[in-house]
């Protein structure tokens, strides 16, 4: 079995954090500064579309996460920047990146993608349908399902975006928080169920739209987090969950993302 990176695997994260090298909120503050950036960034961008006149600005806004989630993941690698320096350790250690490996760990990352995506996204968001709209054809609000951006916006959301955006959800959540999480409090399953919730629930505050609509996202994205956190533990290697993660976020803005 491949093995973590030395440097973040769980004895060595037990070393620093005897040593005072993690601070003890460093898992927390991970976990919270994603969604609070989140609202951070959209929220400044709604102020700058009421100056700018746009119509119906709260609606307008819920489109365009895919270009402003940049900023939400420099503010999460700056984070994470420090965060790992204390340790004596480099950002992309988080990652464990081994050149010799990557012929075996992009299929892994391929079938990774194939085995989980349809069940825990399309199963899960059906599942989440029911419960949350009780039917399986809800009318999403506008914006949420099907995003329209000018041109280049577009462009940037498939060229740009997805291959940080999801680099960064996964070095923060499966990279950074959930091994000092067991590190911090010796249970896996019970940081697999804190870090599940707050990879979930940071989807609900993309496109705000109500608590509905929120609460569907959240319940549409438990069971992707928690099988992407179940891997990880089992194959103690980030760079396969990076390249699933890649194509998750890719067929995302190809096909619900037009211009308009």
């Amino acid at each position: 079995m491949a093995m973590l990176s030395p440097v973040n695997s769980l004895d060595a994260i037990k070393s620093r954090l005897a040593g005072e090298r993690i601070p003890q909120y460093g898992p927390i503050l991970m976990l919270f500064a994603r969604p609070a950036l989140i609202l951070l960034v959209q929220g400044i961008l709604f102020l700058l579309f009421l100056q700018m006149n746009v119509q119906n600005a709260a609606v307008a806004v819920r489109s365009w996460w895919p270009v402003y989630g940049t900023l939400v993941d420099l503010g999460c690698l700056g984070l994470l920047t420090w965060l790992t320096r204390r340790e004596g350790i480099r950002l992309f250690d988080l990652i464990g990146l081994v050149k010799n490996k990557l012929k075996t760990e992009i299929p892994l990352g391929l079938g990774i993608f194939v085995a989980i995506f349809p069940l825990t996204i399309m199963g899960g968001g059906m599942l989440a349908m029911l419960i949350t709209y009780g039917s399986l054809n809800p009318v999403f609000p506008e914006n949420t399902y099907i995003r329209t951006l000018p041109l280049l916006a577009v462009l940037y959301s498939r060229t740009i975006w997805w291959p940080l955006w999801s680099a960064t959800e996964e070095m923060t959540y499966n990279g950074y928080a959930l091994p000092r999480l067991i590190a911090l409090n010796g249970s896996p399953w019970l940081s697999m169920a804190i870090v599940s919730f707050f990879f979930s629930i940071q989807h609900s505050f993309l496109m705000l739209a109500g608590f509905q609509f929120g609460f569907y996202m959240f319940l549409t994205f438990v069971p992707l987090t928690l099988a992407m956190e179940f891997i990880y533990l089992r194959i103690r290697r980030l760079p396969p969950l990076i390249v699933a993660h890649w194509l998750m976020d890719l067929s995302n803005v190809l096909f619900l993302s037009q211009v308009g």
